[in-house]
């Protein structure tokens, strides 16, 4: 990484801390699922309690295959008594749109795709609500506001408010933004916070292999208390009869490394490395999901170039 590269990572790093940040995470794959039965569908395929939201409030919530294996993740918003917003990452969206519509058949439920037609801006840092206009949000919960002349729902999200609106508006709401104080900011310095606050990200750490608890998502993700779902058995009778095999974790870095590397303790293999950065406050950290004997304070071999990584519980500091 040149000098010039590592100096405007730094100071956009410093406006996340410090100020507000401004990212376009319009690629998100985007649903809104309708309908009289729109709420109890959902209910029976995610993992968390979709019907105990009230219009206003939203979840996070994983779709699983019947092993308990994670198809997505996704953000729940119940933004009207029957109607239901979804985002999730770009790569789930085939996989999620594709399961909705196979079993909604014989329910009052429409599976609308409006990827395309939507707008995702995150304000990220600890003015995001004042540059928004807005009142401090808890994370996922939502409310219709304007900024400027454009119409947003607005949401709260971890560290700070996303606003989703058409994305015909898109260009006016940047500017709005811009001109209130936000600085646009890359996704590499957005993807160091995420490191730090150990959340995984579905085509990062997690993928179709993955089940909540390796990724730690659990206390998030999922209700032991709501009625059945897909996948429900092997995910409760690992939470309550075992634990996993693999579990999310730290990595400090003894020198920055390439994602995929091969995570080795002694001579085998116990993973392999998820998103890896440099943090200004940090030095080189990641994410990675590990076999369970990689305990915190066990020292890995990282690829073939000599790079070590001691692992930590997280998050980060």
């Amino acid at each position: 990484m040149s000098d010039a590269i590592t100096v405007e990572l730094d100071a956009q790093y410093r406006q996340l801390r410090e100020e507000c940040g401004l990212l376009d995470r319009s690629d998100r794959g985007k649903l809104i699922v309708s309908g009289t039965d729109a709420v109890e569908y959902l209910q029976g395929q995610l993992t968390n309690d979709v019907e105990a939201l009230s219009p206003g409030e939203g979840q996070y919530a994983a779709l699983l295959d019947r092993k308990g294996h994670m198809q997505a993740d996704m953000r729940v918003l119940r933004t009207s008594a029957e109607e239901i917003w979804l985002d999730t990452e770009p790569e789930a969206l085939a996989a999620v749109l594709r399961h909705l519509e196979m079993y909604k058949i014989g329910r009052e439920v429409t599976v609308a795709d409006v990827t395309a037609g939507r707008a995702i801006l995150s304000l990220i840092g600890p003015r995001s609500a004042e540059l928004a206009g807005a009142a401090a949000l808890p994370e996922h919960a939502n409310e219709a506001i304007g900024v400027g002349r454009v119409e947003c729902l607005a949401v709260g999200a971890a560290g700070g408010i996303d606003l989703i609106a058409k994305a015909a508006d898109a260009g006016a709401l940047r500017e709005a933004l811009l001109a209130a104080g936000a600085v646009a900011v890359g996704p590499e310095a957005v993807e160091l916070l995420r490191i730090e606050a150990g959340r995984p990200r579905f085509g990062a750490e997690m993928s179709a292999e993955t089940m909540p608890a390796e990724a730690g998502i659990v206390e998030r993700a999922v209700s032991f208390t709501k009625g059945c779902y897909i996948g429900q058995e092997p995910v409760a009778r690992l939470h309550y009869k075992g634990r996993p095999n693999r579990r999310l974790r730290g990595l400090e870095l003894s020198a920055p490394a390439a994602a995929g590397a091969s995570l080795r303790l002694g001579e085998k293999e116990v993973g392999r490395l998820g998103t890896a950065g440099v943090s200004p406050a940090r030095g080189p950290i990641a994410l990675a999901i590990v076999r369970r004997e990689a305990e915190p304070g066990s020292e890995l071999s990282v690829g073939e170039d000599g790079v070590t990584a001691r692992v930590i519980d997280l998050p980060f500091g």
